[in-house]
């Protein structure tokens, strides 16, 4: 009997017209080209709490294992937009940018995106919702009212963001991969055989999905920032980005024990996250969720099983 990887142990990310998959020790990227070939790409991934101790300790790792979801999530996106990427004229710029850093290029450019995303998100979904509160201040002068009504302005913001972009063609498309990385990572850890038929039946919704977390952090975010009492409004801010990782570090605890424990508690406090999840998941089609297994079997199998599905598609051997 094939040994299976434990509960928790598989994550993912829908990317575009494809899945990424990380496993224990690597991750893999399966896209449907404009050909219609599934191309698979598997990378070796040591992570952070792999090398140093000190990532691997409750709450700290919650911040470091977030940042490398982001670095790792970044990376497979362009990856699979390389496939859809109409040809451009190289700039003068491009070409200084690509002399000065060399091979290092893509990198540079991947930490600045996840840097810039970092910034509009805090700002977007943390110091407007800060500003607004501060407004409604002059009328609600209990500080424990005015963190619950911040909280319920930062949830609004959310959710009125994802149904903007999810009215975008490709946003869609997006979120239907997304439902299929959930339904493949349930079927695979409910013990059946993945076959796009056991997938199907399977939900699109998954306890550990990054919508859930996100929704945590701003729940958490209520009652941490209740702690915030200084005077000076500057100095609230200020407070309130230091306390960030510390938002995220027990929002990842909440997020890892929900997703190993299937009991009532957890399943009822997880049943809010998921319900975010039908505007960020969407029913996938047949052909999206035999990329979601190829891409779930490509860390499972290695690369030999890679290079099988490339080749027999007549798309080469993969080097690493």
């Amino acid at each position: 009997m094939e040994e299976r990887l434990p509960k928790g142990t598989l994550g993912g990310q829908a990317v575009i017209e494809g899945v990424m998959m990380k496993g224990p020790k690597s991750y893999s990227v399966a896209v449907r080209k404009p050909d219609h070939k599934i191309e698979v790409k598997l990378q070796k991934h040591q992570s952070f709490g792999d090398r140093h101790a000190v990532c691997k300790v409750p709450f700290i790792r919650g911040v470091v294992n977030f940042a490398e979801a982001m670095v790792i999530g970044m990376k497979t996106l362009t990856y699979s937009s390389s496939f859809y990427e109409e040809d451009e004229i190289e700039t003068k710029a491009d070409k200084l940018f690509k002399d000065i850093f060399k091979e290092k290029a893509e990198n540079v450019i991947i930490g600045f995106t996840v840097l810039l995303s970092v910034i509009i998100a805090v700002a977007l979904f943390m110091m407007l919702p800060a500003v607004l509160a501060e407004i409604i201040g002059k009328w609600v002068k209990s500080h424990i009212w005015l963190s619950v009504i911040e909280g319920v302005i930062r949830l609004v913001i959310f959710i009125i963001y994802v149904l903007l972009i999810s009215q975008m063609e490709d946003i869609k498309r997006v979120f239907m991969y997304h439902g299929a990385e959930h339904k493949t990572i349930n079927c695979y850890e409910s013990g059946e055989k993945l076959t796009p038929e056991n997938v199907a039946r399977h939900t699109r919704y998954h306890k550990r999905c990054g919508t859930s977390f996100l929704f945590i952090v701003m729940i958490v975010s209520i009652f941490v920032f209740m702690f915030i009492t200084a005077e000076q409004m500057w100095l609230r801010f200020l407070l309130r980005l230091i306390l960030v990782p510390v938002v995220a570090g027990i929002s990842y605890e909440f997020i890892r024990l929900a997703g190993r424990y299937d009991n009532a508690f957890f399943n009822i406090l997880s049943k809010p996250g998921m319900w975010i999840q039908k505007l960020t998941t969407k029913e996938p089609e047949e052909e999206m969720i035999q990329v979601a297994i190829i891409s779930v079997e490509a860390v499972l199998y290695g690369k030999t099983y890679v290079d099988a599905v490339n080749e027999a598609q007549g798309i080469g051997v993969s080097k690493d």
